[in-house]
């Protein structure tokens, strides 16, 4: 068969197969090391599949890894200055200018460890203090990297690994290694912590606890946290005190010896409780009453106090809400101020013992049975009055004229002595007597008539006659005497001839007439 010159060739219109592109490469972290290497440093870009070569400048680097396509890290040479970081696969080699700069780093310097030492099975955290610690890479127990948290530049918490004898600890950073301190690995056995009382405190600080246990004779650090604590005294191989650090929320308290760190018990630091309102804000001198508190963080509250004086009782309603009852105390404002965990609160003068009021006299002493009239109190602490009382009847109305007197509309009462009262937020006062009083009675009176010129006596017959302060002849009053409840004797003045009605007031009111008539004297 015969073939075309053309069979077997690529189309011209077929695509040609694209060549890979070089890596590239677009920044390097850190951009900066120590002149003798050592330092781990992660290149970014593409193409990084297959790379054959990291180079600093033109020495490669002491080994690398690549994490990804678009991802190395790479161990820097030892170098001086500032130099290209280039990356070569089979496509190529990069060539952007990203540059990585050697620098003279001192190394760090490795001063104290506490504690110094701990158990052979590792987990005592241990602070390293000593200088030049920032960008740390490395901390060895010996040849055995430890889990690390750099906290300054000073400071560094490590948690120590499993081991035996003694080890040297070092710190490693861009500059070099430190010099090695001495970590002793014990047989000793670690302590172990039951409890902690209190369990919560101030966030501020400041809070003695007392730890109890096992094996806390030797113990060398407190720790609340992270943090150590402020200060702690040995009392025993089974008790300690110690002093609460400032902190938050809850930690778990340890404590290390030469056996390794206990476990941990809960402490809670607990936000300062703060006062905002007290309902009512003012009672009686001699307490008793219920007030309400507001604010915030009240919870666990251990005490409240009106002044220098506890509450006879409280109940914690809620984070928000306290309800107290006043103690006895001086008239006066005093502070409240509610204790819990986290601190004091105080509100300051916000609430008033107020004195009892006192009365000493009403005038007039008695009045009707319908009430309506006004009476007078006096007394002392009558200025906040809130109610006035006959018996157990409300006034119809009251004035507080002043801090010692008192006006009061007298309500209807039943006849008889009546105990009327005034009530403050200092309680209620003594009584004074009040008689409600029925209205006078008359029936008859004799005689009946009379001379035109006066000068007569009448005798009045009726009942309630023995309070009568006033006998009227029409409207003119006249002399009387008292003779008893039923019987009164009364002048008849002159006048003109004709009937006139005779009444008769007292306290309880004004009788209804009886009619009396002057008549003309015989040949007149």
């Amino acid at each position: 068969m015969a073939v075309h010159p053309s069979e077997n060739l690529p189309s011209a219109s077929a695509p040609r197969p694209l060549a890979a592109a070089p890596p590239a490469v677009t920044s390097v972290s850190p951009t900066s090391g120590s002149t003798a290497g050592g330092t781990s440093v992660t290149v970014t870009g593409t193409g990084f599949t297959g790379a054959t070569a990291v180079r600093f400048g033109a020495t490669q680097a002491s080994s690398f890894t690549v994490d990804s396509d678009t991802q190395i890290t790479a161990v820097t040479p030892q170098g001086t200055g500032t130099v290209q970081v280039t990356v070569t696969t089979s496509a190529g080699t990069s060539n952007q200018f990203v540059t990585y700069g050697y620098t003279s780093l001192s190394a760090p310097v490795l001063s104290t460890l506490s504690p110094s030492s701990g158990p052979g099975a590792g987990g005592t955290v241990v602070t390293l203090s000593g200088s030049g610690f920032t960008g740390a890479t490395a901390v060895r127990f010996g040849a055995v990297p430890a889990s690390f948290t750099v906290v300054s530049s000073t400071q560094i918490t490590a948690t120590a690994p499993a081991g035996s004898g003694t080890a040297q600890v070092t710190v490693t950073t861009p500059g070099g290694t430190s010099n090695g301190v001495a970590f002793t690995y014990t047989s000793a056995s670690v302590p172990v912590l039951s409890s902690v009382s209190p369990n919560s405190g101030t966030t501020a600080g400041g809070t003695t606890v007392t730890l109890s246990g096992t094996g806390l004779a030797a113990t060398s650090a407190v720790r609340f946290g992270a943090t150590a604590a402020t200060s702690f005294t040995v009392v025993s191989d089974t008790v300690l005190t110690a002093v609460a650090p400032p902190g938050n929320g809850t930690v778990q308290v340890t404590v290390t010896a030469p056996g390794g760190s206990s476990n941990g018990v809960s402490y809670t630091y607990s936000v300062t409780p703060t006062l905002s309102g007290v309902s009512p804000n003012q009672g009686p001198t001699s307490g008793g009453n219920t007030v309400t508190l507001t604010g915030a963080h009240l919870t666990g509250t251990t005490e409240v106090d009106f002044g220098a004086t506890p509450a006879t009782s409280f109940t914690v309603l809620s984070p928000t809400q306290i309800t107290a009852v006043a103690p006895a105390a001086v008239a006066g404002a005093v502070d409240i101020t509610v204790t819990a965990p986290g601190g004091t609160g105080t509100l300051q003068s916000s609430y008033f013992f107020v004195n009892a009021p006192v009365l000493t006299a009403v005038a007039p002493l008695s009045g009707p049975l319908a009430g309506g009239n006004t009476v007078t109190l006096l007394g002392t602490h009558l200025v906040e009055a809130t109610a006035v009382r006959f018996a157990n009847t409300a006034a119809s109305s009251f004035t507080v004229v002043s801090d010692s007197q008192i006006t009061a509309v007298v309500p209807a009462g039943a006849a008889g002595a009546a105990d009327v009262t005034v009530s403050t937020a200092g309680g209620t006062s003594n009584p004074v007597t009040y008689t409600y009083v029925a209205a006078p009675v008359l029936t008859t009176l004799a005689p009946t008539q009379g001379p035109t010129s006066g000068g007569n006596t009448v005798t009045l017959t009726g009942t309630h006659l023995s309070q009568v302060t006033k006998v009227l002849v029409g409207t003119l009053p006249v002399g009387f005497v008292i003779v008893s409840d039923s019987h009164l004797v009364a002048d008849v003045p002159a006048g003109a001839v004709g009937p006139v009605d005779v009444t008769v007031v007292g306290p309880g009111g004004t009788s209804a007439p009886q009619s009396y008539t002057r008549v003309s004297s015989p040949g007149i």
